[in-house]
């Protein structure tokens, strides 16, 4: 009978993944490719929840911003109407808060002052005044405007407007 020589048992192939180098089964690479995995995915659902939280409040804001701006227009208007035809025809330093809580969430400190000048002459020798009016308007959502100490915290907002009128007389 003849005998074959004894083939010494060879190790897989690595990367078959039955066994390591030493000999060893392998096991737990996939285990840690799945926590990878999943502390990624929590990364990145972590930010998307941060960034979609500052983007609310960047809205908020805006929206303040807007309501701000339109009671200060408002206020112009309403300082301009009480120039010409209202009550402060003089405008010596005239000012008044409205409240325009039930509609913008707003007060408005609307100020007044008035200067009067030479401006050519409107016949031979006979000076020809002009009244330059400058409205101020000022809207915050605190409850007085300006408010220093709610300037500081957040969701205060505060816009201003000016605007100068001419009333030839």
């Amino acid at each position: 009978m003849t005998r074959h020589p004894a083939t010494p048992r060879q190790a897989p192939r690595p990367g078959t993944g039955r066994t390591s180098r030493t000999g060893m089964p392998a096991r737990g690479l996939g285990a840690v490719a799945v926590i990878i995995v999943l502390v990624t995915l929590a990364g990145l659902a972590a930010a998307v929840l941060r960034l979609g939280q500052q983007s609310q409040v960047t809205v908020a804001q805006d929206v303040l911003s807007l309501r701000a701006a339109a009671a200060a227009r408002a206020g112009v208007e309403w300082g301009l109407y009480q120039a010409f035809k209202g009550s402060w025809t003089s405008c010596s330093s005239a000012s008044q808060t409205l409240d325009l809580a039930t509609d913008y969430g707003m007060k408005v400190a609307v100020s007044c002052d008035s200067r009067v000048y030479n401006e050519g002459e409107s016949a031979p020798g006979v000076a020809q005044t002009v009244r330059v009016y400058t409205i101020d308007a000022l809207a915050c959502n605190a409850t007085a405007c300006p408010d220093a100490t709610a300037a500081v915290r957040a969701g205060y907002v505060e816009r201003r407007r000016q605007v100068h009128a001419v009333d030839a007389q």
